[in-house]
């Protein structure tokens, strides 16, 4: 696991997650620990490091 930062589309806090390096490519949605709204987080690992991270807001 690895503690990524970066800032919510919404309220553009900066946030922290925990990402699972053993899985690849991930898609999914979260909702932001500050201000909840909907967050479409989409990501590639490659030997254990992050090489693709995006977060957009989910519709």
């Amino acid at each position: 696991m690895l503690e990524h930062f970066f800032h919510c589309p919404h309220c553009f806090q900066e946030i922290s997650m925990l990402v699972d390096l053993s899985v690849s490519p991930q898609s999914y949605i979260e909702d932001c620990e500050v201000c909840c709204n909907p967050l479409q987080i989409n990501l590639e690992i490659e030997e254990g490091e992050i090489i693709y991270f995006e977060a957009d807001a989910a519709q």
